[in-house]
C-alpha cells in the first residue's frame, strides 16, 4: 500500500554509532539532508532498546525519523512507531542491510537520502512476537539462525554480508534437522525440518532470493515457509528455485499463511527475527496488520 508522504521539512536521526558503517557514513548522511535543505537533528543511540525510546519521546516533533544503522536498529524504531508515525526512513549503516536492499534503498546515504525524500510512503504489516516485539522481514529458526550466530564477528566487521554467507555455508552442510511442531490459527502441523521462516517479505536482497509465491507485506497475512532438505543437493535444488522463483510443488517444501503462529521444536533450536537472535523455540508469532510506515524510493 503506497502513497505519497506529506512535505518532509524537518527530520529525526538516529544513529547507532556501534554499527559496522553507522559512524563512517554519518556525515555523509547530514550533509545529504542539508543538500536537501531539510532541517535534520541528529541523536546516537547507547545501549540496546534507546533507538526505540528515542523514537518514543521525539518522533512526534518531526515529519520523518530515519534510521542510520543495521536491521535491528530500523526493527527498534518502527516498533516504537507502530501505528502512529510518523514514516520512517532507513539509511544502511549495519552489516547485512536486509531491509534497505529489500525496498530498494541505495546504501550510498547522498542517494539515499533523496530517493526517501521525494519518494513514496508504504503501510505494511509487522509480525508480533509473543513478548512485543516487532519484525518487518520474518522470524526463523534452524539454518538461518545458525547462520547468523556463527558468522565470525571479526569477518562482520571487516566484510560484512559475506560472513553471513560463510556462516550459512556451514549450516548447510551440517543440515541439522529437527521435528517441528507448527500450529497455524489453530491447525497443527508435524513435519521434519532443517529450517522454518515465518515471513513477511516474500523476497529479500533486491528481489536476490524469494522465499514462496504469494507473500505480499500489505495483506495481513504472515506465512511459514518450512524447508526438509535430505541432504546437500536437496539444499542446492532449493536455494536455485528461490533464486528462480520456482515454487512448483516440492517434497521438500511446505507452506501455509495464516495470522497466529506457534513454532515448537524437538530438540530447542536457536531462532531470529530480523537478523536479531532470540532465545529460541518455543515461539509465538502473530501478525499486526499494517502496523508500519516506511518511506521508500518511488517506482519509475
Amino acid at each position: 500500500m503506497r502513497f505519497a508522504p506529506r512535505r518532509i521539512e524537518r527530520v529525526l536521526l538516529i544513529v547507532n554509532p556501534g554499527s559496522r558503517r553507522g559512524a563512517r557514513i554519518h556525515r555523509q548522511a547530514l550533509k545529504a539532508f542539508a543538500d536537501a535543505g531539510v532541517g535534520c537533528d541528529s541523536m546516537p543511540t547507547e545501549a540496546p532498546g534507546h533507538a526505540a525510546t528515542i523514537a518514543r519521546t521525539h518522533a512526534h516533533k518531526y515529519d520523518a525519523v530515519f534510521t542510520l544503522g543495521g536491521d535491528g536498529t530500523v526493527m527498534e524504531v518502527l516498533g516504537a512507531l507502530a501505528h502512529q508515525g510518523p514514516p520512517l526512513g532507513v539509511l544502511a549503516g549495519g552489516t547485512a542491510n536486509v531491509i534497505a536492499r529489500t525496498f530498494h534503498i541505495p546504501l550510498n546515504p547522498a542517494r539515499a537520502v533523496p530517493m526517501l525524500l521525494n519518494g513514496d510512503e508504504a503501510r505494511i504489516d509487522l509480525g508480533r512476537l509473543g513478548d512485543g516485539r516487532r519484525f518487518a522481514i520474518g522470524v526463523g529458526v534452524g539454518l538461518d539462525a545458525t547462520m547468523m550466530s556463527e558468522a565470525p564477528a571479526g569477518l562482520k566487521k571487516r566484510f560484512g554480508f559475506m560472513a553471513y554467507v560463510i556462516g550459512g555455508f556451514k549450516a548447510v552442510l551440517r543440515n541439522q534437522k529437527f521435528e517441528l511442531r507448527l500450529t497455524v490459527d489453530g491447525t497443527v502441523y508435524d513435519r521434519s525440518a532443517s529450517a522454518i521462516l515465518v515471513a513477511n517479505l516474500g523476497a529479500v536482497l533486491n528481489d536476490l532470493v524469494a522465499f514462496g509465491d504469494g507473500i505480499v507485506h500489505d495483506d495481513g497475512l504472515l506465512n511459514a515457509c518450512v524447508f526438509s532438505p535430505n541432504n546437500f543437493q536437496d539444499s542446492l535444488r532449493i536455494l536455485w528455485r528461490m533464486v528462480r522463483k520456482d515454487f512448483s510443488p516440492d517434497p521438500c517444501l511446505f507452506y501455509k499463511s495464516g495470522r497466529d503462529f506457534r513454532v515448537e521444536t524437538l530438540p530447542p533450536m536457536p531462532a531470529q527475527a530480523d537478523g536479531e537472535l532470540l532465545d529460541g523455540t518455543p515461539l509465538s508469532v502473530s501478525v499486526d496488520p499494517l502496523a508500519g510506515s516506511l518511506l521508500i524510493p518511488r517506482r519509475n
